[in-house]
């Protein structure tokens, strides 16, 4: 097994986390000084110009990030209007909007994935802002929508969003094998 493209895969999977030094060493089962020439060896390939990516260690983590040099392509993506938003950027802008404010964790998970990239575009867009920090551990950022954001949907305030209708009826039972409709003979 390929313990470099293992490490990479981890280093993609935790995302803004990162990894600590000590989490590579349980996870991958190696030792320290393996873990620091696996880090090595996979932060040497990613000095290649052909690669986008690189090993920065931030915060006592190791985590993939992309190259300065590449800043205005990522600033020029970010700030591109689209005329729409995507379904994967509506339900963030969703949770946001019935749960704020929120951190972007509690964000993801109620989606159930990653929403870092999806809130980055919505705060480039403006549809939500960072509203304060957290008192959980780490302080991480509060989000809520924004002005822009009830402008977007012609909302007048977040009042007129509509009603997230409760089902009772977790419990009861459905015949799937029932119709309301009947053949006609």
């Amino acid at each position: 097994m390929n313990k470099v493209a293992v490490l990479e895969g981890l280093l993609f999977v935790v995302g803004d986390e990162g990894l600590t030094l000590k989490q590579i060493e349980d996870i991958i089962d190696i030792d320290e000084e393996d873990a620091k020439s696996l880090l090595k060896e996979l932060q040497k390939e990613y000095e290649s110009d052909s690669r986008g990516i690189r090993i920065s260690f931030l915060a006592d983590t190791f985590k993939l990030t992309t190259k300065k040099e590449h800043l205005s392509y990522y600033q020029k993506l970010l700030s591109t209007p689209n005329s729409t938003l995507s379904q994967a950027a509506l339900e963030t802008l969703a949770v946001i909007a019935y749960n704020q404010p929120i951190t972007r964790v509690k964000v993801d998970e109620l989606r159930g994935i990653s929403s870092a990239f999806l809130i980055k575009k919505l705060l480039a867009r403006d549809l939500i802002k960072v509203s304060g920090k957290s008192e959980l551990p780490g302080r991480p950022n509060l989000y809520k929508t924004t002005q822009e954001f009830l402008d977007y949907f012609g909302l007048a305030s977040l009042d007129d969003l509509p009603k997230i209708m409760s089902s009772d009826k977790k419990d009861e039972e459905v015949d799937l094998y029932k119709s309301k409709y009947s053949e006609s003979e």
